[in-house]
């Protein structure tokens, strides 16, 4: 993109097909001048999830916009539903499951922006994640 945006729409967002669902990115160090601050709109479809990951340089907000969230933060298990936010600290385990028969909407605040590679970091095949659902 030639110049940064200060306002996007959902024309101007950037979708990311992943295991997960979709990841409709609103605001990141690409595609609007942001150094702290990144979001992302996720859509979950039933049945499916974001399993145990960590951002080891990463802090992150996890709000419900539509449906119920099976959210995981370390070994804490909450059933959110709209409205409902979840806080994950830097380097913290989570991981965000829709188990009901509806779509999930979750808005994702993470800070920084940008930051060194990886991102993500999966440990879902990893004790104790493995065996915790």
């Amino acid at each position: 993109m030639s110049q940064q945006l200060r306002f996007v729409t959902e024309a101007e967002s950037r979708s990311d097909d992943v295991p997960w669902g979709v990841n409709e990115w609103l605001c990141n160090g690409d595609l609007c001048e942001a150094e702290k601050l990144g979001l992302v709109r996720v859509h979950v479809p039933p049945g499916k999830g974001h399993s145990f990951h960590r951002h080891p340089s990463l802090e992150e907000i996890i709000y419900v916009v539509e449906g119920e969230c099976e959210q995981w933060v370390g070994e804490e298990r909450r059933m959110l539903s709209a409205g409902g936010m979840a806080h994950i600290p830097v380097n913290m385990v989570h991981a965000s499951f829709n188990t009901s028969d509806k779509p999930l909407v979750l808005l994702a605040i993470l800070s920084p922006a940008k930051g060194p590679e990886p991102m993500t970091v999966d440990v879902y095949d990893e004790e104790p994640w493995k065996s915790l659902r």
